[in-house]
């Protein structure tokens, strides 16, 4: 697929994907959502980078929302399709290997709200504005925000959220728990994720996945339901000779030697190391 509203970059093993709608504030329109389906199907059937970065083009808006323009004329089954698609977006993110950090500058509402809470995690500028306000429209969040919301910042203070329709500015959004870090710029946000990637990109990229896997398995799940997801994954990570390489090390105090690895330039050995 030739790519029209995503720049894709990548450096040091690290992927930046930016969505770049500038003139529609980056709306995720039935385009954006197909080529982000198309690139995130690839990550999962890999190979897979150390990290993506999901950012958006300078402006306003990181993502103001779902295309409104393209949503006000939609019969209930185009709307269906629509929104199984942002699903399938959100979805992958979550299913791809490796991690992905938004970063996020300017208003992340609706769709793009959503897109941020199917992130690893995520980062902000100080200028980041936060929100739900579908019910504004007439609508609710389609693309997963009912479902993780509420896993994210707890039921009561999702459906404040959701039913007031109202914003959050950057301070607030870390209070609650939407956002990992919050910057003064958009360069430092972006150097600091490249530096958290860089930092996981020296661990094991098969330990990351399954450690990736096993926390977004187990999430919304009863504990014991969670515990055999989790109870699966340490098991399979005794397969891999990632393991047995990173026990190996740590036993002859020597930083490990992953396949793919790449140790950030100054890195501090592993914590465990310490």
């Amino acid at each position: 697929m030739d790519y029209s509203t995503l720049l894709v970059e990548e450096q040091d093993g690290v992927t930046t994907v930016t969505v770049s709608r500038p003139s529609a504030r980056n709306a995720l329109s039935g385009r954006v959502l197909a080529e982000l389906d198309h690139f995130l199907s690839g990550v999962l059937v890999g190979p897979a980078p150390r990290g993506i970065i999901l950012t958006a083009a300078p402006g306003p808006a990181f993502i103001a929302g779902a295309d409104i323009r393209e949503m006000a004329v939609m019969t209930p089954e185009e709307g269906a399709r629509f929104g199984a698609l942002g699903q399938r977006v959100t979805r992958l993110l979550e299913e791809v290997p490796c991690p992905v950090v938004a970063c996020v500058d300017g208003y992340a509402l609706g769709g793009g709200c959503e897109v941020v809470l199917a992130c690893d995690f995520a980062y902000a500028t100080r200028r980041a504005v936060f929100g739900q306000p579908e019910v504004v429209l007439g609508l609710i969040p389609g693309f997963g925000g009912c479902v993780r919301l509420q896993r994210l910042v707890g039921p009561a203070a999702a459906r404040e959220l959701i039913y007031t329709g109202r914003h959050v500015d950057a301070a607030e959004a870390a209070r609650l728990g939407l956002v990992t870090a919050v910057f003064d710029d958009r360069d430092g946000m972006l150097a600091a994720a490249r530096a958290v990637l860089g930092r996981i990109s020296g661990n094991s990229a098969t330990a990351v996945a399954l450690a990736k896997a096993a926390v977004h398995a187990s999430g919304g799940t009863t504990v014991a339901a969670g515990l055999a997801f989790e109870l699966d994954a340490f098991r399979e990570a005794f397969t891999t000779d990632d393991m047995r390489e990173g026990t190996a090390a740590f036993l002859a105090k020597r930083r490990p030697v992953f396949p793919g690895a790449i140790p950030p330039v100054g890195a501090r050995e592993p914590l465990l190391h310490d």
